[in-house]
């Protein structure tokens, strides 16, 4: 069984995210990148797959400019076999991304995608699911759990009334959520390692595939400061100020 990995490189889930000052987007000249948290679980519970003997082979794969191939490079640290990298300069939207993995999809034919239920950058949580869509796959988002028999996998989801699971047949699209392991850390040695791993480059003109942008960004802007709380006498007052100002009772 081979699993691809989609995985995305973001700004560092530490790093304070600045808005640009035309409020086009956010700053990420001289900013701290490193790879999805969500990704990063995706990458762990392929390698322990494999590690288990269900999976033989790992291979990640992600979509952007040359600086991408430094968060392959961590994904081959942390276990994974060979990386693929879609060189481009382009702005990715989801549905762009799904296109691209889709066609090396088509081209590594794996039985089993996983990808991040979201990328902490924009929170779309949706191309997972579009190529789920475009591959005409069997899908189960959220996982919180994976068992994986012949021919199917059994995954748990967490939902508003608790846990749910349910069976789907391979090949599939399997988005993870964040209670489904903790990765692990990337040794010296594994990240000497990594250096030697291939990594297949390819460019979206190869794989013909269309990422132009479907939605356009108006504008992006910080939320509101939080104004300073106020103390009150009483509980008449704080009754009187939460029915007329707050207005919820």
């Amino acid at each position: 069984m081979k699993i691809l990995v989609a995985i995305k490189r973001t700004i560092d889930a530490n790093v304070k995210i600045r808005v640009k000052a035309d409020q086009t987007g956010v700053e990420t000249a001289n900013v701290k990148m490193a790879m999805n948290p969500f990704c990063e679980i995706a990458i762990e519970e392929a390698v322990r797959l494999r590690e288990a003997g269900t999976a033989s082979e790992v291979v990640a794969v992600s979509a952007g400019p040359a600086h991408v191939q430094e968060t392959l490079r961590t994904a081959l640290a942390m276990g994974a076999d060979r990386a693929v990298h879609v060189e481009t300069e382009a702005e990715l939207q989801s549905l762009g991304v799904a296109k691209i993995l889709k066609a090396v999809v088509e081209q590594e034919t794996p039985t089993l995608v996983l990808l991040g239920k979201q990328a902490i950058d924009d929170d779309s949580s949706q191309t997972g699911q579009m190529l789920a869509a475009l591959m005409g796959w069997p899908q189960a988002t959220f996982a919180s759990k994976i068992v994986l028999a012949e021919g199917e996998a059994d995954v748990t989801r967490e939902v508003d009334g608790g846990l749910e699971t349910i069976r789907i047949k391979l090949p599939a699209v399997i988005t993870v959520d964040l209670r489904l392991n903790e990765p692990r850390y990337a040794s010296l040695p594994n990240i000497m390692k990594a250096k030697k791993k291939p990594i297949d480059v390819k460019t979206v003109d190869e794989l013909a595939v269309d990422v132009a942008p479907r939605l356009k960004i108006l504008k992006v802007e910080e939320p509101p400061k939080r104004q300073a709380g106020v103390k009150v006498e009483s509980v008449a007052a704080l009754v009187e100020k939460l029915r007329n100002e707050a207005k919820v009772i």
